[in-house]
């Protein structure tokens, strides 16, 4: 006699919502990844330095940035919050449209995400949350390796991601589709 597998019982944002603030987590596909432990100090110094970059550039444009935590809600189609089952927490993002721009999340694709990568969750920010953002249509993923000092840089084209551009945490980096945004690395932590 076969034996049926059962299937893992699937979250929404709406069972999101009700779960302890102490817990942190993201959802993929309704399966619940925890985000604990707390990243380190020198991650949080480099999303600090590129989020203040890109404030700072960004001051007075109708592009917007964010810092993690701040739900980002990827539907289906016209689904509704209370359904959705992929919300990401991207270490830091710009929303150019302010329609997505809702008081408790983001309701749709950033136009720009970084993820500054831990160890925890590395091939998760790698292979989950980039097919996600390239079917979702955010324009530019950004990786940052700090203990590498390795950027790699996807960009939409077409619809989806060709390969990335791989560059060293050295100079100036410009936002191809934020030009006004230029990530100055010696100002971020070693």
């Amino acid at each position: 006699m076969a034996q049926t597998q059962t299937q893992p019982e699937l979250s929404t944002y709406a069972d999101y919502r009700t779960w302890p603030n102490e817990r942190r987590d993201e959802l993929i596909e309704g399966m619940a990844y925890a985000m604990a432990p707390a990243p380190s100090i020198n991650h949080q110094r480099m999303v600090l330095s590129l989020a203040a970059q890109a404030r700072t550039a960004l001051q007075g444009k109708p592009c917007q940035p964010f810092i993690a935590p701040v739900d980002v809600l990827f539907p289906r189609m016209n689904e509704q919050d209370d359904a959705v089952q992929t919300v990401l927490q991207p270490d830091v993002f710009v929303v150019c449209d302010p329609s997505k721009i809702e008081p408790h999340a983001i309701r749709g694709a950033p136009d720009w995400v970084v993820e500054v990568l831990s160890p925890g969750s590395a091939s998760r920010d790698h292979i989950a949350k980039r097919r996600i953002y390239e079917a979702a249509g955010v324009r530019e993923y950004w990786l940052v390796h700090p203990e590498d000092r390795l950027l790699m840089i996807y960009r939409l084209e077409q619809g989806v991601y060709g390969r990335p551009d791989v560059q060293e945490l050295t100079g100036t980096t410009k936002v191809g589709i934020l030009p006004e945004v230029a990530i100055q690395w010696d100002e971020t932590p070693d």
